[in-house]
């Protein structure tokens, strides 16, 4: 009989050296099932994965080595790592099969009998995480971010991640941000000054500004407002580089380039060389387009790549960063008394902190739905992220006070997230007045399916910004509400500047009620629709040149 000690050495060694292939034939070769303990599972099944991760069979295979570790030894640390695998592999294989039907009891049985020893394995917390990320429940997922956070063990992924899906629950107040973005700040990693290169502290003739993002591709929201800019500078004063920190380039991005004096990608590159390759590039300003979304580089900004480092669109929120010096806003979003909870300087634009360049299409007046339909549409192209219980809630209350109405959504591209979303409807006891529409795979398509709707219904805490940019563009009206903090205060800045304040609600009451009035007096709403249409594109939310010369005004009166 093999030595079950001998064979974890020889077979660890392997996997150490990347022979993935000699670590599957040694562990199924010298032992049956039954023998193998959890640590030789675990090998066994990420060497599967390793090997062809995109393989279904592979996949397979190596959920039965995971669970039956876990199972085996319970648990120990093993066992606790094989459950972490056996999640985190379940997830990868419902993300690869679209058609596969999978049951999380199972999950959930094995994480609830085993709960007291994964409270500090984060392995097995960002598992959960990703658990319930598919099924779109953000406080559950928010627990587990705690959990890893709690426990110490985070990298400043986890320390974003929790940063950001707080954003999607209103249990944080503004100054709890603010708290935690100096946790942050105080726990992501420092580069030695000896390891890294000095910043210039001479100006040339012309401001050099760096744009810092991971999503410059097509479809993503950010291209359309960083558009607006890029499109609209004055090339006697602005040199800018784009920094791309994405593995993926399309042709947006090809487009993009050609918008700009130079590009580099430090997608590949450590922080260290990340940081260098930057300040070679003696830039007056860093943008940061991400803050704690995307596939952030949060970490290069802790160690300063430029002179002045600025916050701007992506994350509508504090940092908490020391050496992030500004963050850009207006004066709707962030009020002068609550500066004190944004760690940057705050530039306030004087109508909106950010315009949409538009889309390539001619735009058409539609007559409302509702005159036809007979009865009124609401709908909501949010991401289902962001459409949390109480919205659900809110929504669900409409619907039953107004007679024949219906709420058109947007299928999300993660199927559990709309058969959760589907059951939340279905407690509130209005599925069938709720209609998901497919992806439209062409853009023009998506925008056409806004004249499917009456009237669109901003999400809370965490509003709609391209969705709502888009809504008004198609001549909808756009109900949002009050919010707290610069995140869950967007719908208000937009609506504000298009000079529809009647559409900013107080509270979910008030949001009910407002919805309500427009149902029942159908030639305000007619007068509003109409209005929205004809003043949106000579609204600050479509106005790019107006909206670019006080972007670069702005950062001129900082750069002296």
């Amino acid at each position: 009989m093999v030595s079950i000690q001998k064979l974890e050495i020889k077979a660890a060694e392997l996997f150490k050296k990347k022979e993935y292939s000699k670590v599957i034939f040694e562990i199924t070769s010298e032992t049956e099932e039954k023998e193998r303990s959890a640590f030789l599972c675990n090998l066994l099944g990420m060497s599967r994965i390793v090997n062809n991760k995109k393989n279904k069979d592979a996949l397979i295979l190596a959920i039965k080595d995971f669970k039956f570790g876990y199972l085996k030894e319970k648990n120990t640390i093993h066992a606790i790592d094989s459950l972490a695998n056996f999640i985190t592999t379940s997830v990868f294989l419902i993300d690869l099969e679209q058609n596969h039907e999978f049951d999380f009891t199972e999950i959930f049985n094995f994480y609830k009998s085993s709960d007291k020893f994964c409270t500090n394995h984060r392995p097995i917390n960002l598992a959960m995480a990703m658990v319930y990320r598919r099924l779109n429940h953000a406080k559950k997922l928010i627990f587990h971010f705690k959990r890893v956070i709690e426990s110490k063990k985070f990298n400043a992924i986890d320390l974003c991640n929790y940063g950001y899906w707080q954003c999607f629950d209103k249990a944080w107040s503004q100054a709890d941000f603010f708290n935690y973005g100096k946790f942050v700040d105080q726990n992501l990693k420092v580069i030695p000054q000896n390891q890294l290169t000095e910043i210039s502290q001479t100006s040339g003739s012309k401001i050099r500004l760096g744009f810092l993002s991971s999503d410059i591709i097509q479809g993503h929201s950010i291209t359309y407002f960083l558009k607006t800019v890029l499109s609209n500078y004055d090339k006697n004063k602005f040199e800018i580089v784009l920094i791309i920190s994405g593995s993926k380039e399309d042709q947006s991005t090809e487009n993009f380039k050609n918008l700009v004096n130079e590009t580099i990608n430090i997608f590949k590159l450590s922080n260290v060389d990340a940081v260098n390759k930057v300040r070679k590039l003696k830039l007056d300003f860093v943008i940061d387009l991400m803050g704690y979304t995307s596939t952030q580089r949060i970490e290069l900004f802790k160690n300063r790549m430029a002179t002045k480092q600025i916050v701007w669109m992506g994350y509508c929120n504090t940092t908490g960063l020391e050496n992030m010096d500004y963050l850009i806003a207006d004066p709707n979003v962030i009020h002068p008394n609550e500066e004190k909870f944004y760690s940057e300087n705050v530039i306030y634009l004087p109508k909106i902190w950010n315009s949409h360049c538009g889309y390539d299409f001619k735009r058409k007046e539609n007559p409302p739905p509702f005159i036809k339909n007979k009865y009124f549409t609401f709908g909501s192209f949010n991401n289902f992220d962001k459409i949390n219980p109480n919205v659900v809630s809110t929504w669900s209350k409409i619907l039953k006070k107004i007679n024949n109405s219906q709420l058109v959504l947007k299928t999300s591209s993660k199927r559990l997230a709309t058969k959760r979303l589907k059951e939340l409807f279905q407690n509130e006891g209005v599925l069938e007045s709720v209609k998901f529409i497919d992806r439209a795979e062409k853009f023009k398509d998506h925008l056409d399916n806004y004249n499917l709707i009456d009237i669109a219904l901003d999400t809370f805490p965490y509003n709609g910004v391209t969705t709502s940019f888009e809504a008004i563009w198609m001549g909808v009206p756009v109900i949002t509400m009050a919010g707290y903090n610069f995140n869950s205060r967007c719908g208000e800045s937009i609506n504000k500047n298009l000079n529809m304040e009647q559409l900013i609600a107080s509270d979910e009451d008030d949001y009910i009620q407002k919805v309500v009035n427009l149902t029942k007096n159908t030639d305000d709403y007619i007068n509003i629709r109409n209005s929205t249409f004809i003043d949106a594109i000579k609204s600050p939310l479509f106005n790019t040149k107006d909206y670019s010369k006080s972007f670069f005004e702005a950062l001129e009166g900082i750069a002296k």
